[in-house]
């Protein structure tokens, strides 16, 4: 497993989120008691620019403190109360399918470094066969077919998607068996949002002969994901666990998590249907992509130290030819090992296998733990290659 560019330590945005709109509640709050109150003091400052408001004002004059401007008090009130509860859309962009309070979301954007646009590897198959590396007397050695095998560049167009999930929840239902009875089951699952957002990486070669690299927007892309929740607890002897669990397609859940995750509406796909649809460049504020969810069944209420691998994300990739894995006459490729660019989100919960509870679970790395998930203290997610 390669380690990622870069990581990222989760600075608790949701609670700094939450106190803004806590703020803003109390100054509403505040505001509807002194309405209530003294109107005559409150409704003067209403009194700004013209025409219609004027007019509105001009007309409440003669009944200040009166019921009639009281309850005006209280519509003006409640209208800042409902003000203050909306959910802004995330970075002011503008909200196209489901929306949820400040916090509630948390967005990786996507991640693209330079010298992911190229690598440099031997030809194997040439390489592997005495036979091409000869003296020539007409040119240099250099310039036979053996040699130029030998670290050759290799370009390929990047592109990312940007990622946003929910926290990570469970869920009791009723999953069919082949018997042809019904089983109760608790499912993990994470219901997450897919976007294009245009974040993609080119390499280009200047007159000189040197490269460069230049934005390249993709304008449809399709994801295909792969979410695996993997245990990072240890034994006694301080060796791994290795469970891992890998994303379930469940008919009977949708039903029930649209209910609880998309109260107002919206379409939740599984894996596979997430796949066959085409993610369109979105630009400008306007926020649409797809949902879709990750489950998982049977998981061990054991687990304390988990990740869930985010696969589809990306089509950066590396690769290894280990010295001597591929002979001559093989068939081309053989031996080779391909490492895919994944996401790496954290989590960890602090209860024991009785009486299973979602909000036991957090997102990051628990104090003095960051060693059972390969990172740094405090790292919440960052990006591998495995």
């Amino acid at each position: 497993m390669f380690a990622g560019s870069r990581g990222a330590i989760y600075t608790g945005r949701r609670g700094s989120a939450l106190a803004e709109r806590g703020r803003g509640g109390v100054e509403s709050l505040l505001c509807f008691r002194l309405l209530l109150r003294q109107p005559q003091t409150i409704l003067p400052r209403l009194r700004r620019g013209s025409g219609k408001q004027s007019m509105w004002y001009d007309s409440c004059r003669p009944v200040v403190g009166s019921s009639i401007c009281r309850s005006i008090a209280v519509l003006v009130a409640l209208g800042l109360l409902a003000w203050a509860g909306e959910a802004p859309a995330q970075d002011g962009a503008v909200a196209g399918g489901p929306r949820f309070a400040p916090g509630v979301l948390t967005t990786i954007q996507p991640e693209i470094e330079p010298d992911e646009t190229f690598s440099r590897h031997d030809i194997v198959e040439l390489r592997a066969d005495d036979q091409l590396q000869r003296k020539p007397n007409a040119s240099s050695e250099s310039r036979t077919l053996f040699e130029m095998a030998e670290q050759v560049r290799i370009d390929h167009d990047v592109w990312c998607l940007e990622l946003s999930f929910k926290p990570l929840r469970m869920l009791y239902v009723d999953i069919p068996q082949p018997a042809g009875k019904m089983q109760r089951k608790l499912l993990w699952y994470m219901v997450y949002r897919i976007r294009n957002t245009g974040v993609g990486l080119t390499s280009e070669q200047r007159d000189d002969g040197s490269f460069t690299t230049v934005d390249k927007p993709v304008e449809s892309l399709r994801f295909i994901p792969q979410f695996v929740l993997e245990s990072q607890d240890v034994d006694r002897q301080g060796s791994s666990i290795g469970k891992a669990y890998l994303d379930r397609i469940i008919p009977s859940a949708y039903a029930p998590i649209a209910r609880r995750e998309l109260p107002r509406g919206g379409e939740l796909l599984s894996s596979v249907e997430i796949s066959e649809r085409m993610l369109e460049l979105e630009s400008g504020r306007a926020i649409k992509g797809l949902w879709g969810v990750a489950m998982w069944e049977d998981v061990d209420p054991q687990i304390d130290f988990f990740s869930v691998y985010v696969g589809g994300l990306t089509n950066a990739y590396r690769w290894q030819d280990p010295a001597g894995a591929y002979q001559l006459g093989d068939p081309p490729g053989t031996g080779r090992k391909l490492f895919r660019k994944t996401l790496q989100l954290n989590f960890w919960r602090p209860g024991d296998e009785y009486a299973e509870n979602e909000r036991e679970v957090r997102f990051g790395v628990p104090l003095g733990k960051a060693g059972l998930y390969g990172v740094s203290e405090g790292v919440a997610y960052h990006w591998v290659y495995r």
